[in-house]
C-alpha cells in the first residue's frame, strides 16, 4: 500500500488527493512510460478525472497513453474529456475497442469455472485485456476508479477495471454471465464472490507480471450539505487496495432502510445517463429495498436508446426485460442472444422478475419502444412536474396530497436494500 487514508466521516479535498497522488507516486519511484486507465465519462462523479489530472501534472511527458477503461461503453468525446480531465492532453487518449483491440492473455478452465458457480456454467474463461497493456512496454500501469457496489462485480473496480473495463467481448459476455447465473442479489455489495474470485485468478496467473498500481476512490453524500464528498483515497498494487476501500464503501454507500419502499423515484443525471444500458442502474441499486407489489419511477430526460452499442440496442429492442426463465429458454433458442452474453445477463439484471413494477419516464424513447421492452411507460413531463427532483430531498419524502415516496438523485453512488433481503 502506497497511500491510503479516510474513514465513513472523512471528507478528503482537492489538495488531500493531490498530497495522496504525489506521495503515493514519490514511493513508487521514477516510471518512464506511463500507461493510466481511468474510467469514462459515466463515472465523472468518481473523482478519477482529478487523480488523472494530478498523476499527468507529476509524470508530464512520462505519460505515454491514457486509455479509459470503456468496456462496452462509447469512446469519450472532446467535449467529455475537457470537462472530465482538465489540463491533460487530448492526443494521449485512445479509444478501447472490445470487439476487436483486444488479447487473450490466459484462460481459466471449465473445471474452475465450475467450481466458482457451484456447477452451474463449466464453460472456459479467456481473460481478455486491451493489447495496449500487453505488447505496449509501459514500466507503470495506473488504474484509477471508485470503488463502490455494483450489480455484477458486487464491488466496482481494482481488476474490473481491467478484464472488464479492458476486456473483450467473450471475456465480458461471459464474466457478466457467470453474476447473472448466481444472481444479483447475492452478489451486490459483497467483496468476495464468484465473479470477483474469477478475476482475481486471472490476476494472479496471467497478469501478475504487469506493473499494475490502482488508485481507488470512495465517495460518499454529505448530511449537511447533500454534496457528493470524497470519503476515502487508497493506492497500492495488492488485494488490500481493494479490501480496504470496499470496507469503507459499505459503510458509505450501503443504505439499510428500516421499511421497503413502496414507492421510489429515481432521477438519471442526463449527463451521464442516456441508455437503459447505464439507466438501469436505478433497477439495480434498489430492487434490495423495493417492496413486492412496489412501484419503481425513472426520471431520464436523456434516454435516447436503449444499448449504447448497436448490437446490444437491437437485443435488447428484439428480447426485452422479460425475467431469467424467458431470458434463458430465448438464450437456448437463439444464436444472436447465445453469443452476446452480457446482453442476456442485462436482460435479467433489469427485470424485478414481476416482483415490482418499473416505470420509465424517458427524454427521447417513445410510450411504444417502452413499452416494447416489458417496462411502463409515464409522460416525463407530467411526472416531473409531479415529482420535481429540485423539490425533493435524498430519501423519504411526504407529497402533498399524502404519499409517501423515496427519492434518490444518482443510483450509481449507492445501494439501497431492506434488512429481509441482503443477508
Amino acid at each position: 500500500m502506497y497511500f491510503e487514508k479516510g474513514s465513513e466521516y472523512a471528507n478528503l479535498t482537492s489538495d488531500d488527493l493531490q498530497k495522496g497522488v504525489e506521495i503515493a507516486l514519490e514511493k513508487i519511484g521514477v516510471k518512464n512510460r506511463v500507461l493510466i486507465i481511468p474510467p469514462d465519462f459515466t463515472r465523472y462523479h468518481s473523482r478519477s478525472g482529478e487523480l488523472t489530472s494530478f498523476t499527468y501534472q507529476y509524470y508530464k511527458n512520462k505519460v505515454a497513453d491514457i486509455l479509459p477503461a470503456l468496456g462496452t461503453h462509447v469512446g469519450m468525446t472532446d467535449q467529455e474529456i475537457e470537462t472530465m480531465y482538465k489540463g491533460v492532453p487530448k492526443e494521449l487518449f485512445r479509444v478501447h475497442d472490445w470487439r476487436n483491440d483486444v488479447v487473450t492473455v490466459g484462460k481459466v478452465s471449465e473445471e474452475q469455472v465450475s467450481e466458482l458457480t457451484d456447477g452451474a456454467l463449466d464453460y472456459e474463461w479467456p481473460a481478455q485485456v486491451n493489447k495496449l497493456l500487453w505488447e505496449g512496454k509501459h514500466d507503470l500501469i495506473l488504474s484509477i476508479g471508485q470503488v463502490v457496489p455494483h450489480e455484477v462485480m458486487g464491488m466496482a473496480n481494482y481488476n474490473k477495471n481491467i478484464f472488464v473495463g479492458t476486456g473483450g467481448s467473450e471475456g465480458i459476455n461471459k464474466s457478466h454471465f457467470v453474476g447473472a447465473v448466481m444472481g444479483m442479489e447475492n452478489i451486490m455489495g459483497r467483496a468476495d464472490n464468484p465473479v470477483r474470485q474469477l478475476l482475481n485468478i486471472a490476476s494472479e496467473k496471467f497478469t501478475n507480471h504487469l506493473p499494475i498500481v490502482y488508485m481507488h476512490t470512495v465517495i460518499g453524500r454529505d448530511e449537511a450539505t447533500k454534496k457528493l464528498v470524497v470519503r476515502g483515497l487508497f493506492i497500492g498494487d495488492d488485494y488490500s487496495v481493494f479490501t480496504k476501500a470496499a470496507e469503507l464503501s459499505l459503510k458509505v454507500n450501503f443504505n439499510m432502510l428500516p421499511k421497503p419502499i413502496k414507492k421510489a423515484i429515481v432521477y438519471l443525471d442526463p449527463s451521464e445517463f442516456k441508455s437503459t444500458w447505464l439507466g438501469n442502474k436505478s433497477i439495480y441499486r434498489t430492487r434490495m429495498a423495493m417492496a413486492d407489489g412496489g412501484e419503481l419511477v425513472v426520471l431520464a430526460p436523456a434516454l435516447k436508446e436503449f444499448g449504447e452499442d448497436k448490437e446490444i440496442d437491437r437485443l435488447i429492442r428484439k428480447y426485452g426485460y422479460r425475467g431469467t426463465p424467458e431470458t434463458m429458454k430465448s438464450l437456448k433458442e437463439n444464436p444472436d442472444l447465445a453469443n452476446n452474453l452480457s446482453a442476456a445477463a442485462h436482460l435479467i439484471h433489469g427485470s424485478s422478475e414481476g416482483r415490482f413494477s418499473i416505470t420509465y419516464c424517458p427524454g427521447y424513447l417513445t410510450k411504444e419502444e417502452i413499452e416494447s421492452v416489458n417496462f411502463r411507460y409515464a409522460d416525463l413531463n407530467e411526472m416531473t412536474a409531479k415529482y420535481n427532483p429540485k423539490k425533493l430531498k435524498e430519501g423519504y419524502n411526504i407529497m402533498p396530497d399524502g404519499e409517501e415516496i423515496f427519492y434518490i438523485s444518482n443510483p450509481a453512488v449507492g445501494l439501497w436494500a431492506h434488512k429481509d433481503r441482503f443477508k
